[in-house]
C-alpha cells in the first residue's frame, strides 16, 4: 500500500524487478499518491513526482530550481552532483548564456554529418563481434563504444584513454557500489583529466568541439574557466553514459518482445519510430532527471511543497502514465503518438537528444541488418544491472545469433 503523507517516507530509488519491468511502486503512486514523500539513498528527503503532467510542470517551471539543488546543504540523490558551474546545475541567465554557446554544436545538420562515421563504427564493431562469437556481449561490443567513441571523436580525446575515462565515470556516477571517498576521487580524476585536455588545446588548437569551447573562453570571453571545465566534464561523462544505457536496454526490450522485433525486421524503415518507443519504455530510467529545489511554496498534485524542499521528477514513471499513453506497459514500435519525456522538457531538455536518437537508430538498424537471428544468451533473470542515481544500466547483454 502507498503510505499516507504523514507516514514514514518510502525509500527511493525502488528495487527493480528482473528484466524490463518498472518497480510496482511507481504505478501505485501514479494512481494513489502522485506526489509522495521519499527518503533518498543519501538519507535526504524529497518529493517524488510520478504523473506525466506534474513531471512536465516540474521540468518547465522556474520555481523548481536546478541551481538551488546544487547549493550547499541541498538534498542529494548521490555522492556526486554536476556542480554549480555545469550547465545541468544552472538556471536563469547563466544557463541561457551557456546553452546558446552549446546548442549550435548539436544542430540536426551537424548530427547528420556524423551519421556515416557512426555507421562505419557500428559495422566495424559488429565485424569484430561476429568474428569472435557467438556468444557475444552487446554492451562492450556495441552499446558502449558507439556513444563513447563518438564523444571522444567530437572532443578530440585519444581513444586509448577511453578505459580509464569509463572506469572513472562509472565510479563517479554510481550510487551504492562505491564508497564516498572512491566517488569523490573518481570525480577528481575526471576533472583533472579534462583540465589537462583543455591545457593541451591551448598549446595545440584543434577544430574539434573542445577546441571550439576553448576558443569561446579565450577569444570571446563568453564563459569562465570553471564553466569551460564543467562543460567539458559534462560532455566527457553525461555525453555518452545515458546513451549506452538506452542502446543496451532498448535492444533488450526488443529481444524480450519478439513480435515487435519481427515486425521491425520486416519494416526496417520504421526504426526511427521504434527508437522513440524504446526511449519511452526504457527500463534503464529510474528518474531520468536530476532533483529540483522549490524556490517558493507550491501546490502540486494536491500536495503543498514548501520552499527549500527537493522534488524528484520521475521521467520513467511519466512515460508510463496511462493518461497520456495507451496501454503504456506494452511495447508498440508502431506507436503513432509518442510525446515521451526521455530527453526531459523545457529549458533543461537534453542538448544531445538528436545525437542520441541518431546513435540509437544506427545501432538498432545495424543489428537488424547484420544479425537477423539475434537472441538472448541467458535467461532474463540472470541479467545484471548497475546502479545510478538517475539511470540504471545493464552491466552486460549476452547474446547469440
Amino acid at each position: 500500500m502507498v503510505p499516507e503523507q504523514h507516514e514514514r517516507p518510502l525509500d527511493f530509488p525502488f528495487a527493480f524487478p528482473a528484466g524490463t519491468a518498472q518497480p510496482g511502486q511507481l504505478a501505485l503512486l501514479r494512481g494513489e499518491a502522485p506526489v509522495a514523500r521519499v527518503t533518498l539513498a543519501t538519507g535526504d528527503e524529497a518529493w517524488l513526482v510520478t504523473r506525466y503532467a506534474d513531471v512536465q510542470l516540474v521540468l518547465n517551471d522556474a520555481r523548481f530550481s536546478r541551481a538551488a539543488a546544487e547549493a550547499p546543504g541541498a538534498p542529494r540523490m548521490g555522492a556526486s552532483n554536476p556542480g554549480p558551474d555545469v550547465l545541468l546545475g544552472m538556471d536563469g541567465p547563466d544557463h541561457a548564456r551557456l546553452r546558446r554557446l552549446a546548442v549550435k554544436h548539436f544542430t540536426n545538420r551537424r548530427v547528420e554529418r556524423l551519421r556515416p562515421w557512426t555507421q562505419r563504427l557500428a559495422d566495424s564493431l559488429l565485424d569484430t563481434l561476429v568474428e569472435t562469437g557467438p556468444p557475444g556481449d552487446l554492451v562492450p561490443g556495441l552499446a558502449l563504444p558507439v556513444p563513447l567513441m563518438l564523444v571522444l571523436e567530437l572532443l578530440g580525446v585519444p581513444r586509448e584513454d577511453s578505459p580509464r575515462l569509463c572506469a572513472w565515470t562509472d565510479t563517479a556516477f554510481s550510487m551504492t557500489r562505491h564508497s564516498h571517498a572512491e566517488i569523490v576521487a573518481a570525480r577528481g580524476h575526471l576533472e583533472e583529466y579534462v583540465s589537462g585536455m583543455i591545457a593541451l588545446r591551448r598549446e595545440r588548437p584543434g577544430d574539434d568541439l573542445l577546441g571550439a569551447l576553448v576558443a569561446e573562453r579565450d577569444e570571446g570571453g563568453r564563459l569562465t574557466e570553471k564553466e569551460l571545465v564543467g562543460f567539458a566534464f559534462l560532455l566527457v561523462t553525461a555525453g555518452y553514459l545515458s546513451t549506452v544505457n538506452a542502446i543496451s536496454s532498448g535492444v533488450l526490450t526488443l529481444l524480450l518482445n519478439p513480435g515487435e522485433l519481427a515486425g521491425l525486421r520486416a519494416r526496417p524503415e520504421a526504426v526511427p519510430a521504434a527508437v522513440e518507443e524504446l526511449l519511452r519504455h526504457n527500463p534503464s530510467a529510474i528518474t531520468g532527471a536530476l532533483p529540483r529545489v522549490v524556490l517558493e511554496d507550491v501546490e502540486l498534485g494536491g500536495v503543498r511543497i514548501r520552499a527549500g524542499e527537493a522534488v524528484v521528477p520521475a521521467i520513467g514513471s511519466a512515460n508510463h502514465d496511462a493518461a497520456v499513453f495507451d496501454r503504456p506497459e506494452l511495447v508498440d514500435v508502431a506507436r503513432a503518438t509518442n510525446p515521451h519525456l526521455a530527453f526531459g522538457y523545457g529549458v533543461h531538455r537534453c542538448l544531445g537528444a538528436q545525437m542520441a536518437r541518431m546513435e540509437l537508430q544506427v545501432a538498432v538498424a545495424t543489428l537488424l541488418r547484420r544479425l537477423p537471428g539475434l537472441r538472448l544468451a541467458v535467461p532474463e533473470h540472470e541479467l545484471r544491472w548497475k546502479d545510478h542515481p538517475v539511470s540504471r544500466g545493464l552491466l552486460s547483454l549476452p547474446v547469440e545469433w
